[in-house]
């Protein structure tokens, strides 16, 4: 084989190809050139192939017909839909209602500048890609927010609600109720930002209201109330027993009363408890109202009284001790709350117990009672009945009686009430400068007696007050004779204001006892002698003065020629006694007592027309 004539061939071949390249290529480019004339001629007033709206094919329409499509295509604003919900409540609108519009024309005209709003290059690279690969264009929309917030605010009108405490009152006997309510709120910002993506997708959508609620601390006063309707179903009844003989009292209080002596407050709880409305009685209320009863009440502690056993120096039992009581008062009022919530209505009232300072099992050693230290006796000779019985009614006060050591005691707080009603009758006293008839004349024997006893026994005397004038009767001996000296040794009580006092200075207790004899008061102190002795002295009546000459003065009650005494005469005189009180062979006090007796004039009453003694005018 001719290797060259091979070669030759191949390179004329290469040659024609090579020469006939150009031609090619621009048969190539002529073609390529026609073609996307003919392209540009065939869309010249059409939307080119791949462009698409929302999903809606535009290719190849023109502008009218993409206009009148896309009018049709695009009703998401009217016909879409929009539920907003909360619990079992639902709301719906268009999308145009909150404010959302798609501009169909607008849209159209930017799906038929695709490839066409750029310059050369750029145009063709759109429409290769819209070829190839197709070109979404979004609608065109507006979307206003004031619309939709104003939508979602009348909504919130209709959700929103404050939050409301329980509450609880008493209106008189009416138990006013407020139920508690939970608060809401709508978030509408928060709300307002589910909105958006679902019209970006041109979607119907369920959107669930955002809701903020409020539980009220108090939600419901249910119980509370009902406790109060219980409470003022009745009258409240308290009780107590009697002081004096130990039967029930009571004391009702009516609902309406009632109602206005209770309290209802809120009290808030701690770690434990929640807060809540609590019904009770009003403290200061109750505490008034039971102040008002507590004296009635009250019953005063009293020591047991003895009689000294001579036989065995022991103490037996003459009166039991009574145990004192008060009424407790905080007591009582917790008692009474606790008792109404608990739904009752008769209620017990508590006391405090009140012990004296001696009951009955008290010994003589454990009280220093041990021997008779000093016994008094005073005489009353010619006593008239009436006054013999009130020396014994006051003298059996003091029959039994103890003085704590250091106490000072007082005859009138311990004779207490002198009427007609305790044992006592109308007698001879002393008052407003003349002896007259009244209650309890010759309780001053019972005074001097214990003066005396007092006195001689060497304690010391805190208040002594004598008679005004000299009465025979304290100067008495036990054989009836009348001793001057016992003058300025009386002492007169009338209670509550004349007052006998004097101080148990031991350190033992001292216990009195009376005996009434045949015209005598005997006056006995036990107790243990610390070795006390009194010397005492007495000046007798000096500077006597001489009674008035009797007065005679009528009394038309009195028949004629009948003439009655009805005062004494007694001269008057000064007195200076003292005392010196020894112990232990040592001075323990000395003390005095001047007394100064007026003169006193006798008076006698006659009836009419009796003829009367001369008088003294002088």
């Amino acid at each position: 084989m001719n290797t060259n004539s091979s070669n030759n061939a191949s390179k004329d071949t290469l040659h024609r190809v090579l020469m006939a390249l150009p031609v090619t290529l621009v048969v190539f480019g002529l073609v390529v050139g026609l073609a996307l004339l003919g392209f540009e001629v065939v869309y010249a007033d059409r939307v080119y192939p791949g462009v698409h709206v929302q999903d809606i094919d535009l290719s190849g329409m023109t502008l009218e017909e993409t206009h009148e499509i896309l009018g049709e295509a695009l009703r998401y604003a009217q016909e879409g839909h929009l539920q907003f919900t909360y619990k079992d409540q639902v709301w719906e609108f268009n999308p145009s209602e909150l404010g959302y519009r798609i501009d169909p024309s607008t849209s159209a005209d930017e799906a038929f500048g695709v490839g066409r709003q750029h310059w050369l290059p750029m145009n063709l690279a759109e429409k290769v890609r819209a070829w190839f690969s197709g070109v979404q264009i979004s609608p065109v929309a507006s979307y206003d927010e004031r619309m939709a917030l104003s939508v979602l605010q009348s909504i919130a009108a209709a959700i929103d609600q404050p939050v409301v405490e329980a509450s609880l009152a008493l209106q008189n006997t009416d138990v006013v109720v407020i139920s508690g309510q939970v608060g809401r709120e709508v978030d509408i910002h928060g709300t307002l930002g589910a909105i958006a993506p679902a019209l970006l997708q041109m979607q119907d959508a369920v959107i669930p209201l955002l809701v903020e609620e409020t539980e009220p601390v108090i939600m419901d006063v249910g119980p509370q109330a009902a406790l109060a309707r219980a409470i003022l179903s009745e009258p409240l009844v308290l009780t107590a027993p009697d002081p004096e003989n130990g039967e029930a009292l009571s004391w009702s209080i009516a609902p309406e009363d009632l109602a206005s002596m209770l309290n209802v407050r809120r009290v808030d709880g701690d770690q434990a408890d929640e807060p809540a409305y609590q019904i009770g009685v009003n403290e200061h209320l109750f505490n008034v109202y039971l102040s008002s009863l507590a004296p009635g009440l009250s019953v005063y502690p009293v020591n047991a009284r003895f009689i000294f056993n001579d036989d065995t120096s022991q103490l037996d039992v003459m009166e039991p001790a009574v145990i004192g009581r008060e009424l407790d008062i905080e007591a009582s009022v917790e008692q009474i709350n606790s008792a109404l919530i608990g739904g009752s209505h008769e209620i017990g009232l508590a006391f405090t117990t009140i012990n004296p300072a001696v009951t009955d099992t008290a010994t003589g050693e454990e009280l220093g009672i041990t021997e008779l230290v000093h016994q008094e006796t005073s005489y009353f000779f010619g006593s008239e009945a009436a006054r013999v019985q009130n020396i014994r009614a006051s003298s059996a006060r003091f029959h039994g009686l103890l003085i704590a050591p250091g106490e000072t005691f007082s005859m009138a707080q311990a004779l207490g009430n002198i009427s007609l009603d305790s044992g006592y009758a109308e007698a001879p006293i002393i008052y407003g400068g003349q002896t007259i008839q009244g209650i309890g004349g010759g309780v001053c024997q019972v005074s001097t007696t214990l003066f005396r006893a007092a006195f001689f026994a060497g304690f010391p005397i805190v208040e002594r007050h004598a008679h005004s004038y000299r009465v025979g009767y304290y100067e008495q001996r036990s054989n009836g004779a009348r001793d001057p000296y016992l003058a300025g040794l009386d002492a007169t009580v009338y209670v509550p204001i004349v007052d006998m006092k004097f101080i148990n200075d031991t350190d033992h207790w001292l216990l009195m006892e009376t005996y009434l004899g045949n015209y005598s008061l005997t006056w006995k102190f036990y107790s243990t002698s610390d070795g006390r002795t009194v010397s005492w002295q007495t000046t007798g009546p000096t500077n006597v003065v001489p009674a008035p000459d009797p007065l005679y003065r009528e009394n038309p009650d009195l028949s004629t020629g009948t003439i009655k005494q009805v005062d004494y005469a007694a001269d008057g005189a000064d007195i200076n006694v003292t005392r010196t009180v020894y112990r232990s062979d040592q001075v323990h006090f000395s003390d005095a007592y001047f007394t100064r007796f007026q003169a006193w004039q006798a008076v006698y009453e006659y009836g009419p027309g009796t003829e009367i003694p001369e008088q003294n005018n002088d």
